[in-house]
């Protein structure tokens, strides 16, 4: 037994049943956010830990909202939902057709959602959880809203916007098109997205019921000059267009931290990938960053970052852009990776799922030693599995480790998708 797999076997604690997460609980209770990650988007046990240790935060600790790597627009239909009982779970749950819908639309969600509105039946509109999106692709659905709200407010702005936005008419709401004109007119659309957005900022409201319509058109509006950006800066290559995505994120859980009041808390899902500290990996020497990183930078100590991964089994993915979504096999750990060690582990306690508090362990200690960690894609081919691992010194990537030794796929509630889109996680697949 290595010394990694000595110190795993000492200091894991048994995940069976939700009780189980209260040393967990107790370390993250009073963080200002709390970031759960996952090494799939396709992978049921991630999706129902990470819903069970946001049921305790929010119903024990007193935690605001729930942000998510998905698309804003969308989960505004899920959070009007979970808020106001608008619609159905099921109809809520058709507007994630952006390809991969399996992320947000799938079974578990379904338990949060209705979850979520059940907490919040008895509580103020002040108080009420709220569920959100920090991703940057919904150029075109999020000019729609930002007419659309501004329309209930101020439709004079809302004409001044739309105005703005023929800016892309030209381009038929394909995103790929509006990329690939770039080539040929660099400026593209930017200097309008950027009016529009200074004008909503401008609004002041007389009608202060209608705070979450402007807060909503304000947010579309930084997506509609966050995403123009992205696809200029992936045309262009003045900078990695993740590092652009990944700031968004943060720019956009900070307004939501603001929004929410000064005591609001945050619970955020995403891939390892984006709330794992990039300089605890390989991206530093590609000169990236992500959003667990900056979120450390800035809020230090009030942040706690939870990884997850998992050793084998089978996990919901698809083996090419906007193709089918099937049950895939998750083939062992590689040897020397951190799977491995915990597999390892796993064994020698005989148990599935451990838990490990890894702060302590931080400096001088086994667990900071760089070993590959496993991040399985929305594309993923498992005959290539060996492309399928970052370079990781894990106790200073994260604050805590949840690891399933064997995993299940994901029940996706199956839906159309726009094939004309450029997908969630694109072009990494994370």
């Amino acid at each position: 037994m290595t010394n990694i797999e000595e110190l795993i076997v000492q200091n894991a604690s048994f995940l069976e049943r939700p009780d189980d997460l209260a040393p967990l609980i107790e370390k993250i209770k009073d963080k200002k956010i709390v970031m759960l990650g996952e090494s799939s988007h396709g992978t049921h046990e991630f999706y129902e830990w990470r819903r069970l240790i946001s049921q305790e935060l929010i119903q024990k600790h007193g935690f605001s909202f729930i942000a998510v790597e998905g698309d804003w627009p969308p989960s505004m239909v899920l959070n009007n939902f979970i808020k106001h009982g608008d619609s159905t779970i099921s109809k809520t749950l058709k507007s994630f057709n952006r390809w991969p819908t399996w992320m947000w639309a799938n079974t578990e969600i379904i338990k949060l959602g209705h979850w979520l509105q059940d907490h919040n039946l008895n509580t103020s509109l002040k108080q009420k959880v709220g569920f959100h999106g920090l991703d940057v692709y919904s150029l075109f659905d999020s000019m729609d809203m930002v007419v659309k709200e501004l329309m209930t407010i101020d439709p004079d702005a809302a004409d001044k916007a739309r105005n703005l936005y023929t800016c892309f008419d030209p381009y038929q709401r394909n995103e790929k098109r509006y990329a690939k004109s770039l080539f040929q007119i660099p400026e593209g659309c930017k200097k309008a997205t950027l009016k529009a957005l200074d004008e909503t900022l401008k609004i002041r409201l007389k009608d202060l019921t209608k705070y979450e319509n402007l807060f909503d058109a304000q947010q579309n509006a930084r997506i509609v000059k966050n995403a123009e950006a992205y696809y200029s800066t992936m045309i262009h290559g003045d900078e990695d267009s993740w590092n652009v995505r990944d700031r968004h994120m943060m720019e956009t859980l900070n307004h939501l931290l603001r929004y929410y009041g000064p005591h609001s808390k945050a619970i955020v899902w995403a891939h390892n990938t984006h709330i794992g500290d990039h300089r605890a990996t390989d991206m530093v020497s590609e000169g990236l960053v992500n959003l667990g990183g900056i979120a450390r930078e800035q809020w230090g100590h009030q942040l706690a970052l939870v990884g997850f991964s998992t050793y084998e089994g089978d996990v919901m993915a698809s083996r090419a852009w906007d193709g089918k979504a099937e049950v895939m096999r998750v083939p062992p750990g590689r040897d020397k990776t951190y799977e491995k060690f915990f597999h390892n582990a796993c064994e020698t306690l005989n148990r599935n799922t451990l838990l490990m508090w890894l702060e302590p362990f931080s400096e001088n200690s086994p667990l900071t030693k760089v070993f590959g960690h496993r991040a399985i894609g929305v594309v993923y081919n498992p005959e290539f599995e060996r492309g399928n691992y970052v370079p990781t010194a894990l106790s200073q990537r994260y604050d805590a480790f949840i690891f399933v030794d064997r995993s299940n796929a994901i029940i996706p509630i199956p839906q159309d998708f726009a094939h004309d889109e450029i997908p969630e996680t694109w072009p990494r697949g994370q």
